[in-house]
């Protein structure tokens, strides 16, 4: 990076947050892909203002700028491709407030999820998005990656809370979208467009929230099947009556056979499926909620139903979900980890897809997920080392995501499309479709500075910029 260009950051930010040391760049090469890029310069900023200055000089200077918060996505949209500026937003941490009367909070792009979960549920709120990496990724990662969770069957995603917005523009302007009503038509909804947009439309540096009512308890069941479509089968059956759990997380049998032994829960041998369901809201209903949840799925070739009596023993249920990521290395030392979506009765239909890929490519395929919406995290598990492997997996992730696509799903859910997914996207979208974006794209960021080689494969049609 040019000296003068150096100096000129550091005008801006200070000194003490400008690096073009190794460490630091490094650090901010690369995200949970492991692909790796080296930026030109690291900057963190600690106020809009100072994020405007950076972009309009990047803008001055036709230097690519790439937001970033915890580096956690799954799909390198925060991978400085182009180099140019990481501009760091962890500095911009603060929780500006949270209205009790209003139910709204408004906070700044740095602060972790998880966090402000803990801050509101003190005041008897409730924030529901709860992706997985919550601990550590920030609301600003959640909002461009429109991130969902477990809880997304019942409460939604991210999108669904979010009120307003304060933007840099790819141009350095400061706008403002929604606000702190729940109604607001004025204009086009701008809100929208920019959550999702994975810093390829603007930069956002605050944020408003909607916030509930925090649910009174819950109730948590682990229940395990003899088979996928028993499972799947159940779930159709809950929803159909009219029940929306907080969550529906299923495992198939390949995971199962990764954790089984590992936990403090037994999973029979002849488990092929497991359901998680937890119901909350007010405590005279959980019972009986519980009891027709059971009542349901009864008929659908259950093995064993385990149901959580107090807060420790639903802590040993959601434990057997968590130690699924840390016991897949032990099937192989690479991991590939996709995020297709498929209607929810065509869950079984995606699983016995993917058995049959696994079986004719002759690597392991470990599925689980969001039941309740169809979510299913699809883990290849191969060993790169292995001549001719990387070729393989590129065959195995098109036919994955064809499937996905044949079922009327999508190829991504909650992860986002980054580098790793663009190539995939004429899948789903037709090129009609495709243009229209990249002419959004083109009118907010002629420049093509803000987060430049996301999303979009280079070699699609460019339209001009009239």
């Amino acid at each position: 990076m040019n000296i003068d260009v150096v100096e000129r950051l550091i005008e801006i930010v200070g000194k003490e947050h400008v690096s073009t040391a190794a460490t630091d760049m490094i650090t901010h090469s690369y995200d949970a892909t492991q692909e790796k890029h080296l930026p030109d310069v690291v900057v963190y900023a600690r106020t809009t203002e100072e994020v405007s200055r950076v972009v309009k000089l990047a803008n001055e200077l036709e230097i690519p700028v790439l937001p970033r918060g915890a580096g956690s996505g799954f799909t390198g949209g925060s991978l400085p491709v182009k180099g140019g500026i990481v501009l760091v937003l962890t500095r911009m941490d603060t929780i500006i407030d949270i209205d009790t009367d209003n139910l709204t909070a408004e906070v700044e792009p740095g602060v972790v999820t998880a966090e402000l979960q803990r801050k509101v549920e003190k005041l008897g709120l409730f924030y529901p998005p709860d992706p997985a990496s919550k601990e550590f990724s920030t609301l600003g990662g959640n909002v461009a990656e429109c991130a969902g969770g477990p809880r997304c069957v019942k409460y939604g995603v991210t999108k669904d809370y979010i009120l307003g917005l304060e933007v840099v523009t790819p141009t350095g302007d400061i706008i403002r979208t929604g606000g702190k009503t729940l109604k607001n038509v004025v204009g086009y909804d701008l809100t929208k467009l920019f959550v999702g947009s994975e810093g390829t439309l603007g930069i956002v540096t605050e944020i408003i929230l909607k916030l509930l009512p925090k649910p009174a308890g819950k109730k948590t069941m682990l229940v395990q099947f003899e088979t996928i479509d028993g499972a799947a089968q159940s779930v159709s059956a809950i929803i159909g009556a009219k029940i929306i759990p907080t969550t529906l997380e299923f495992m198939d049998a390949a995971t199962i056979n990764c954790i089984r032994g590992k936990s403090d829960i037994a999973l029979l041998d002849d488990c092929r499926a497991i359901l998680i369901i937890e119901v909350d809201g007010d405590l005279e209903l959980l019972d009986t909620q519980t009891e027709r949840i059971l009542n349901i799925v009864k008929p659908h070739g259950i093995l064993d139903t385990r149901i959580a009596a107090t807060d420790a023993e639903s802590e040993e249920i959601w434990q057997v979900r968590r130690i699924v990521s840390p016991s897949l290395r032990q099937v192989n030392p690479d991991k590939f980890n996709e995020d297709i979506v498929v209607p929810r009765s065509k869950v079984p239909d995606m699983i016995r897809a993917l058995e049959q890929i696994s079986s004719e490519y002759g690597v392991p395929i470990v599925n689980f997920g969001h039941a309740g919406d169809g979510n299913i995290h699809v883990n290849v598990m191969v060993d790169l080392k292995e001549q001719g492997m990387e070729e393989k997996i590129e065959e195995v992730m098109d036919r994955v995501f064809s499937a996905a696509v044949e079922l009327r799903g999508s190829i991504s859910g909650e992860h986002g499309i980054g580098t790793s997914k663009a190539r995939y996207m004429n899948m789903e979208l037709d090129i009609a479709t495709i243009e229209y974006m990249q002419r959004i794209k083109v009118a907010l960021d002629p420049q093509n500075i803000l987060n430049p080689g996301k999303i979009f494969l280079e070699n699609y049609p460019q339209p001009e910029n009239k």
